[in-house]
């Protein structure tokens, strides 16, 4: 059976998109662009939270450490630690589980400052990830637009995003769609790091909250997704797993770049899910 006519419905929708998705335990897979290489965003999250577990498997961090995140030290954000007022002090892993369930941005930069930018792309090119690499904390994310703008996100004239650095694959984090399956079908194989860990991962990403974009395409009560989005201007993405109760489990990476510069655009978000069940559909096929 031929695949899906993706391009048609990403343009539809008024975006270009690049999927890929795999059948976790067949390899079965599907794709459309599944090599392009795209900016991230915040999906870098993801690796930064492997290479965390793989850092506390092997001692060399304790995930129970209580850390405070002054009021000073935090990266701009509408959710978390980076929403907050007043000085935090927690564990790294909750840490963790809050740069993974709502995206928090300092969160994020807190633990990146810990594990380190050369532990994560050591560990990508590991897993035989040849694209990936990360190389910007979200405050360098934040410092980019104002330099390329001089007033930053989210009130940008096309002119303006065209020369967004963090649009621009090969200056800021990036990866495929292909590539961030596979990395999330090792967190499913248990094969990213411990057992343990990777159960943890899965628990994580399962409590991601937003709706609207992958699991948007799975509504339904016996069927999980977990998930983590991304977003910076024009560009919404989101990669997760989609378990179904016969046991099947399907990694799936969306990226989509939309044609207007508007910031609210719930057709590209809804794509995603869209393109997520006819890409999975067409694996149980």
């Amino acid at each position: 059976m031929s695949a899906p006519d993706f391009a048609a419905l990403f343009r539809a929708a008024g975006v270009t998109g690049y999927l890929y998705a795999l059948d976790i335990d067949t390899g079965k897979e599907v794709g459309h662009g599944s090599d392009e290489p795209m900016p991230t965003a915040s999906v870098f999250k993801v690796p930064l939270m492997v290479a965390f577990c793989r850092q506390a498997d092997a001692g060399l961090l304790d995930p129970g450490e209580r850390v405070t995140v002054h009021a000073a030290d935090r990266v701009f954000g509408p959710t978390g630690v980076s929403a907050m007022l007043d000085d935090v002090t927690m564990s790294l892993r909750d840490l963790a589980y809050l740069m993974i369930a709502v995206s928090d941005n300092t969160a994020a930069d807190v633990l990146l400052g810990r594990v380190g930018f050369e532990a994560i792309n050591a560990m990508l090119a590991g897993f035989g990830l040849e694209v990936t690499y990360v190389q910007q904390d979200i405050a360098g994310f934040y410092r980019s637009m104002t330099e390329d703008t001089g007033h930053g996100w989210p009130y940008l004239d096309p002119e303006e995003i065209a020369a967004l650095r963090v649009l621009d694959p090969w200056h800021t984090n990036r990866s495929t769609p292909r590539e961030m399956a596979r990395l999330l079908s090792l967190i499913w194989r248990d094969e990213a790091a411990s057992p343990d860990s990777c159960a943890w991962m899965r628990a994580v990403l399962n409590k991601q909250v937003w709706p609207h974009r992958l699991a948007s395409g799975f509504p339904y009560d016996d069927v999980d997704v977990s998930g983590k989005t991304g977003t910076l201007p024009t560009l919404r993405s989101e990669v997760g797993v989609v378990e179904y109760p016969d046991g099947g489990r399907y990694a799936v990476a969306v990226f989509t770049r939309a044609f207007s510069p508007v910031v609210n655009q719930p057709r590209a978000d809804a794509v995603i899910g869209t393109a997520a069940r006819m890409a999975v559909d067409h694996l149980r096929r």
